[in-house]
Formats: structure tokens, C-alpha cells, sequence
């Protein structure tokens, strides 16, 4: 990436009075999100506590107390509210941007189901199924190009919509998976929309754009509660279920506006590859954990502690400081690649993204071996449970290693 360029491009942008519109449009949706996060997150947490609405502490919980676990309702209204109080200045996406709200509504009813009284998996990926294929059909967003990546360009149909699909279902359940640990999902899920937002805004998607900030300033209100010791709350399977399909949306146009506007100079040549790195942590975590399950011979949809999470948390880790290291991976990835991607190939990249992935598998395997070795060692193990004790982590077993 070329710094002065850049530069010059944003010169260039801000005198654009359609572009000033937009980026205030973009704030203020960011903020009223955000404010109306905060305001409404408490009055969840009361009705959950008056309704006994918590979820409790157990073997595979990473809290202590019962917390409430409906943050996603926040999350929901949050979204609505900011993302409908302003006329839309790019005609474009916004019936692209009408329907994800219809495919959003269904999970998040799905998803307040599944954290009242739980609901079946197949059930639950159906309605997963039926939120993309609104989106897949009705909107026409399909991933139909592949940029060259192992010789690939252009694909038939079907198989580009089997594929939107299925990146739908997998990057929706990969954020439900990650979502262990306070910030983690929501941390990981504002650095991805603000990144996808603000290539939208740069570009003059400015509907898109809107919708992404929206969903950064919901999270922000959201952490804030998420973080907090004395009125915490989790987002739930209704937050992650949205925000999963949310920024698998955003993943989605962003590669299928690259290959429309290919040939312009804003358009990134390799955008599946930059989707991935910016969704680099749920999309590793979630791999890895399915194939140490399938090595070990379970199903990869049986539950563990076997996320990273739970292994940084293992190591002796706070909740913060796992959740930082993750972040910071996730944004150092994509800073990175953002500032090395026109000198690499589609291809290479992919060799190179296969290879951080094993790079991923053998630092895992080491902090779990680490724990194994720790939890052997009398003096080791009793210098790790004070420090769990001052992190307010009491309690654990180590149930599962690879």
C-alpha cells in the first residue's frame, strides 16, 4: 500500500460533499448505536435478574457467577434503531442492506429461543440456511469470482451459491464459537466491521458503510458491559448468531464489489484473501478446533475446552489478556497484509495463510502441552491457581488436551 497515495486519495475525498455526508451519516449512527447499547443493556440486565434469566456457572464456563446472557437483545435494538434513523444517500445496497435485517431477525429469534430453553442443531442450521438464501436469492449477492486464487476465476451458478452459503453458515458459527471469554467475539467483531465499514465509506457504499458502523457502535456499547466486574452481561447465542451472519454479509459484498469494480484503482485484486485475514482468529479457531476433534475421533460439533481461548485462559491468562492477544493477532494480520497484499499473489497468499495456520496449530499445541506439564508439577500447578484466584478464575479442571 502506498502511504502518500493514500493520503492523497483522502485529501481528495474529503472535499467530496457527498463523501462529508456519508462520513457524518457513519458517526452518528456509530454513536446513536453505541448510546442506545448502553442505555438498553441495563434494563436487560435487571429483567434477567428479576426473571432469573443467568446463566450459571459449570465445567466448561469460563465465569464464576450467574451472569445474564441476553446482550444480543441490546445488540438487535441497537442495530434497528441506528441503522433506520437516516435516509440513505446511496440507492445501491440499500435493498441488499433491507434484507440482511430480515435474514438478522430471524436468527436473532432463533438465537433468544436457544438461550432460553435451547433449541436442536439441525433446527438451528436450518434457519441459518434460510437467513443466507434470503440474502443469496432475493439480493442476488453471490461470491461468483475467485480472483485466479489455484487458477480459479469464474464459477458456475450453483456451486457459487452452495459456496455464499456455506461461508454464511461457517463464518456465522465460527463467531458463536469464539464467543467463550468476555470482549473476545465482541472485540474481534468491532475491528472486522469497522475495518469492512470503512473500505464501504472509501468506496461510496455509503448504505453498507452505515450498516457496519452501526454494528461497531452496538459492540462498543455492548464491551463495555461485557468487560465490566458488577454489571456484566454476554452477548448469548442471540448476539453471536446475528453478529456472525452481520459480518458474514459484510464479508460477502466486500468480495463481490471487488470483482464488480475490478478494473478501478480503489478495488482490492485479492479480496477473498483480505475477508479471510480480517476474520483470521474465529476462521483459525474454528478449523483448528474441528480437526483436533475429528483426529481424536469425535464429532466436530462435541464441546471442549479446546478453543484458544480456553488454552490462553488455562496458561494463566486473564479474560482482558487473552482477549487482547486474540485482538491484537487479528488487527496486526490485517494492518499487515493491508500494507503488503499488492506485492503477493492470490495463490501465495493462500500458502501463506496455510502456513500461519500451522504456525497456529503448533503454538496451541505447545501451551497445551504447557498446561499438561504445569498441572504434573505440585510447585507449578499451586503458582498457577494464585494467579487464577487473582484473576477471579477458581475452580477449573483441565478436562480435554490434545
Amino acid at each position: 500500500m502506498n502511504i502518500d497515495l493514500l493520503i492523497a486519495y483522502l485529501q481528495n475525498k474529503f472535499s467530496d460533499e457527498q463523501f462529508t455526508i456519508g462520513l457524518y451519516q457513519c458517526v452518528l449512527s456509530l454513536l446513536v448505536a453505541c448510546f442506545v447499547s448502553v442505555v438498553a443493556i441495563p434494563v436487560v440486565i435487571k429483567i434477567s435478574e428479576l426473571k432469573s434469566l443467568m446463566e450459571k456457572p459449570g465445567e466448561r464456563r469460563s465465569h464464576t457467577t450467574p451472569t445474564p446472557t441476553f446482550g444480543g437483545i441490546a445488540i438487535f435494538a441497537a442495530i434497528l434503531i441506528a441503522y433506520f434513523l437516516w435516509p440513505s444517500i446511496d440507492q445501491a445496497d440499500i435493498y441488499r442492506t433491507n434484507l440482511s435485517i430480515a435474514g438478522m431477525t430471524i436468527l436473532f429469534f432463533i438465537g433468544i429461543k436457544d438461550d432460553l430453553v435451547g433449541i436442536d442443531p439441525a433446527k438451528k442450521l436450518m434457519f441459518q440456511v434460510l437467513a443466507a438464501m434470503i440474502l443469496i436469492l432475493f439480493g442476488d449477492l453471490r461470491v461468483d469470482y475467485l480472483y485466479g486464487i489455484m487458477g480459479f476465476h469464474h464459477i458456475e451458478p450453483v456451486i457459487s451459491v452452495i459456496l455464499t452459503c456455506f461461508i454464511f453458515i461457517a463464518l456465522t458459527n465460527a463467531i458463536n464459537l469464539i464467543d467463550g471469554i468476555d470482549g473476545l467475539a465482541g472485540g474481534i467483531a468491532t475491528i472486522a466491521s469497522g475495518t469492512f465499514g470503512s473500505w464501504f465509506l472509501l468506496t461510496n457504499h455509503f448504505t453498507m458503510a452505515c450498516l457496519a458502523f452501526t454494528l461497531t457502535g452496538a459492540l462498543l456499547g455492548f464491551l463495555r458491559f461485557n468487560f465490566s466486574k458488577t454489571s456484566k452481561i454476554f452477548m448469548g447465542n442471540t448476539g453471536s448468531l446475528i453478529i456472525g451472519f452481520m459480518l458474514a454479509f459484510f464479508a460477502v459484498r466486500f468480495v463481490n464489489l471487488n470483482a464488480s469494480y475490478r478494473y478501478e484503482p480503489t478495488a482490492f485484486f485479492n479480496a477473498p484473501i483480505i475477508a479471510i485475514v480480517i476474520l483470521i482468529v474465529p476462521i483459525f479457531d474454528t478449523l483448528r478446533v474441528f480437526l483436533v476433534r475429528i483426529l481424536a475421533g469425535r464429532s466436530p460439533f462435541s464441546a471442549d475446552r479446546n478453543h484458544m481461548h480456553h488454552i490462553l485462559l488455562d496458561n494463566g491468562l486473564s479474560h482482558a489478556g487473552a482477549t487482547a492477544v486474540l485482538c491484537s493477532i487479528s488487527l496486526f494480520n490485517t494492518v499487515l497484509f493491508l500494507l503488503l497484499h499488492r506485492n503477493i499473489s492470490n495463490t501465495l497468499s493462500l500458502v501463506i495463510l496455510g502456513c500461519l495456520f500451522g504456525l497456529y496449530m503448533v503454538v496451541s499445541f505447545t501451551l497445551k502441552m504447557r498446561v499438561m506439564y504445569v498441572s504434573t508439577h505440585p510447585r507449578r500447578r499451586k503458582a498457577i491457581l494464585r494467579r487464577e484466584l487473582q484473576n477471579g478464575i477458581v475452580g477449573r479442571r483441565i478436562v480435554d488436551y490434545l
